[in-house]
């Protein structure tokens, strides 16, 4: 693993999904098979480690937020985009924690997304924010498959578990299930009634990186659309039973 500390030129960046997105590192430890950001970090960050083997610690970013947030128009801001804000570094640099520290002094909304249970530390922060989300990405109830898929995030039970503590302390909570992976859809629901607000649903990117991982290790069963839409439903029919609020992403 190949970790720099960088000073960034700019943390709070202006985002097609959210107002802003927040990155306080560039490149993941997590290192989920799935993630996009594989596609075009690497090459966007000038680093020839393949993703998943790199981090930039961007050492200077919470005071580059606090200088950036005097001149920002409120909105809401989405921590992170492409990467996990609460990804085993987050632990030595707090910068996550740093930036919360920054955003509540403004009040800005803040929706944040992780796979780690490591967000339970800023607990005390994200309960003091007038308007807050929190949600873990949970694609799959089945360790195996997810320890697969996401070698170094927190276990399904443990992300589901980190969850409902949130949920417990009166914040708005949410789980997004995306890309769907194989596993057991009724038991999923299940295991996340009670503990979140809302669901989204997406599908996976079947890009050529992807689909020989699922041959490798002798998923191609799952390797299509038609796959999706079957899991989908399942999970949409127990999701409807539960009453769970749901968005799917992909049709």
């Amino acid at each position: 693993m190949i970790i720099r500390e960088i000073q960034a030129k700019s943390i709070l960046n202006k985002s097609k999904i959210f107002d802003y997105c927040l990155n306080p590192y560039t490149g993941c430890q997590t290192s989920c098979q799935y993630c996009y950001a594989r596609l075009f970090m690497p090459r966007y960050s000038g680093h020839k480690e393949p993703w998943g083997e790199f981090v930039d610690v961007k050492v200077n970013a919470v005071d580059l937020l606090r200088r950036q947030l005097e001149r920002a128009k409120k909105g809401t801001v989405w921590i992170s985009s492409v990467c996990d804000p609460y990804q085993s570094l987050e632990a030595k640099y707090r910068l996550t924690r740093g930036c919360l520290e920054e955003l509540l002094k403004k009040q800005f909304p803040v929706n944040i997304q992780t796979k780690s249970k490591l967000v339970l530390r800023d607990l005390d922060l994200i309960r003091q924010f007038a308007a807050i989300d929190v949600g873990f990405t949970i694609a799959t109830d089945d360790e195996t498959i997810a320890k697969l898929f996401e070698p170094k995030a927190s276990p399904v039970r443990e992300r589901i578990k980190a969850l409902g503590i949130i949920h417990d302390a009166g914040v708005r909570t949410f789980a997004f299930i995306g890309p769907l992976l194989p596993g057991n859809p009724e038991k999923l629901a299940n295991n996340l009634t009670g503990k979140v607000d809302y669901v989204y649903i997406d599908r996976m990117n079947y890009s050529s990186a992807i689909r020989n991982f699922y041959r490798h290790h002798g998923l191609e069963e799952a390797l299509n659309d038609n796959f999706f839409r079957k899991y989908r439903d399942r999970l949409v029919r127990e999701m409807e039973k539960k009453g769970i609020a749901f968005e799917v992403l992909f049709q």
